[in-house]
């Protein structure tokens, strides 16, 4: 018997549940950020990378560390112009996309960007964390690998940490399962074992709070101390017709631009008491934050943009927070 760093049956009980959800072989890591390292791995020195302008944080500081270690160029696009996407790609080695991104929230076209990436030999990497195998598929599109944060939506509950990569080319699932064993971003059984217990319920959980966040970005669109709202369901959204026809649901994240300044929306977070003021999202509790308060957050962010994780409460109750929250603002 070898060493359970290579496998064992919890872990596999999850990438067979995963990986029946998204189309492919799954793999388990101990973070969102360790399946994205793996996934990163597999690309040489001196390659170049699209990504998005604003990506999760993470995301975004790793691309800084290997463009300053492995000499990486790293061509940052706003992935919903599709044009300037199709012509970043030119040469590149990969395509890495968030569709939702996080937090602005922007769609990719991506049947057009995935066919043009494909003719042209560039490997696609699809952060599929915000939509949920639910909403979208991106292995479906013709994406290469898709990674998660299980620590979000799939696990659902705000109580671990855990990453996953999904692919059907057998060759890559070989490299990327062999830099899990020999780098040791192993996940713990405890932690996939509640994951696994989470996706039960990710059906349920993201009906009823993608229901709610609806609601909500309809009225944060009519509140007059709300100047903006990036939300792909509502019809005036930039993304809206694209998530349509992309998306199976818009999503339960939500984010919007107060009156005021930074301390002001700073104030907002602080004044909720039924919506967390956290950084995490995807749990069955709401939350929210001012994400510019990272220092490390994409410049493409408004100071005063406050990203909104809709829970499964009652959504008068959540609303009934938000908007007092939103009356003290001057």
């Amino acid at each position: 018997m070898g060493y359970a760093r290579d496998r064992n049956p919890t872990w596999t009980a999850l990438e067979e549940v995963l990986g029946a959800l998204e189309g492919g072989q799954a793999l388990g890591f101990a973070s969102g950020m360790a399946a994205v390292a793996a996934v990163f791995d597999q690309l040489p020195e001196r390659a170049v990378v699209v990504a998005p302008h604003s990506p999760y944080g993470g995301t975004a500081r790793l691309l800084d560390q290997l463009q300053a270690s492995r000499g990486w160029q790293v061509r940052r696009v706003d992935v919903a112009d599709t044009d300037a996407t199709l012509a970043a790609m030119a040469g590149a080695a990969m395509l890495w996309v968030e569709s939702p991104t996080n937090p602005l929230l922007a769609i990719a076209d991506l049947p057009v960007l995935f066919a043009a990436a494909k003719q042209s030999g560039v490997f696609i990497g699809a952060d599929n964390t915000f939509a949920t195998p639910i909403n979208q598929r991106p292995l479906d599109l013709g994406a290469d690998v898709v990674v998660h944060s299980v620590t979000k939506y799939l696990a659902g509950h705000s109580d671990l940490v855990l990453g996953a990569v999904v692919t059907r080319d057998e060759e890559i699932y070989r490299r990327i399962h062999e830099h899990r064993i020999y780098r040791g971003a192993i996940p713990g059984p405890l932690e996939t074992w509640l994951a696994l217990r989470g996706i039960r319920t990710l059906e349920l959980r993201l009906e009823r709070a993608q229901r709610s966040a609806a609601l909500i970005a309809d009225r944060l669109a009519a509140h007059p101390r709300v100047e903006r709202v990036r939300y792909p369901g509502h019809p005036d959204d930039p993304g809206h017709a694209r998530a349509a026809a992309q998306l199976k649901g818009f999503g339960a994240m939500i984010s919007f631009e107060p009156v005021g300044d930074a301390v002001a929306a700073d104030r907002l977070c602080r004044s909720t008491r039924l919506w967390v003021h956290a950084t995490s999202l995807g749990g069955v509790e709401s939350s929210l934050e001012r994400r510019r308060r990272w220092p490390e957050e994409s410049p493409a962010v408004s100071e005063t943009l406050i990203r909104l994780s809709v829970g499964i409460e009652d959504v008068e109750d959540l609303w009934a927070d938000l908007a007092q929250a939103l009356e003290q603002l001057s």
